[in-house]
């Protein structure tokens, strides 16, 4: 659905993006992950056309982004873009509207996202009388209300308790299975576990991974295994097939980190140790998106 071929983006002296170029997928959920002041804001507002790029294209089905597109692209910004003093229901009507939709649809489709949301007796009250999190249930609606085919939620979950976040974190996985992208911006890396087929991480302005999910965990995979045994057995036998990490006793229990030595494999393991002792676990230990983040960046830095 979206190419993005060499973006560069340059303020005064600040250089924001720096050649970057990914692919989404369409109907495929798209975590574009970075730390603070990586260049991911900047990046959206040149798809939303908020602000164009000094070099490079952006494509949207095929075609050179234009004004055409902004009705087909929703955008749930991190801060909030509500006016505090008008009423829910009208600011919602007011921003459907500036997407094309009629009032009498706009309308229909309004209470039917307010009753879904638990919303529905929120349209004659005020923004300012609403919560952080209440806020950004009126924007989540404002930004899908039209239809879109590509969402792009950054921070979506901010101000949001734990049932609200899940409330939501289903709506994008029901509007997901509907046939809408979503490009998906958080710090939040269970969010990004949760929902994302394919991630992108973008640090001081320049793309430094990408790619499916499953593939990116499955190169940072190193053969390290959590083991948990009873009974007695000294690991230096086993020194030759793999190296203890962590030691811990646990309720009569002997529970190890270790890391498989090339070319041995847990089979090994379990052979050089069955004879002694009474396995309960041994399972690997599969890198968190949060740890291969902190990996990649702290590399760049």
């Amino acid at each position: 659905m979206l190419i993005i071929n060499n973006i560069v983006k340059q303020y005064a002296a600040h250089r924001a993006l720096d050649d970057v170029s990914l692919r989404v997928e369409k109907g495929k959920i798209f975590g574009l992950l970075g730390p603070n002041g990586a260049g991911k804001t900047s990046l959206i507002r040149i798809i939303t056309q908020i602000t164009g790029p000094d070099s490079g294209e952006v494509l949207f089905n095929g075609e050179r982004l234009n004004v055409q597109h902004i009705s087909q692209i929703g955008y749930l910004p991190e801060e909030r873009g509500l006016y505090k003093k008008m009423e829910i229901g009208e600011q919602v009507l007011y921003l459907a509207r500036l997407k094309g939709l009629s009032t009498a649809e706009a309308t229909k489709r309004i209470r039917y996202w307010f009753e879904k949301l638990d919303m529905a007796d929120w349209w004659n009250k005020k923004v300012e009388d609403l919560s952080k999190g209440m806020q950004q249930k009126v924007q989540f609606v404002a930004t899908v209300l039209h239809k879109p085919e590509l969402i792009i939620l950054d921070e979506p979950f901010s101000g949001f308790d734990p049932v609200n976040a899940d409330v939501i974190k289903n709506e994008i996985l029901e509007l997901n299975k509907e046939g809408a992208t979503f490009i998906f911006s958080t710090h939040r890396m269970e969010s990004v576990e949760e929902l994302c087929d394919n991630i992108a991480l973008i640090h001081r302005s320049k793309k430094i991974l990408d790619g499916p999910m499953a593939e990116i965990k499955a190169q940072y995979r190193n053969n390290t295994y959590w083991l948990e045994y009873q009974g007695e057995y000294n690991t230096e036998n086993a020194r030759e097939i793999f190296e203890v990490l962590e030691h811990a006793n646990i309720a009569g229990k002997t529970r190890l980190k270790i890391k498989i030595r090339e070319n041995q494999n847990a089979n090994q393991v379990l052979a050089a140790l069955l004879p002694y002792v009474a396995i309960s676990r041994l399972d690997e230990v599969i890198p968190t998106m949060n740890d291969i983040f902190i990996e990649k960046v702290t590399q760049q830095s």
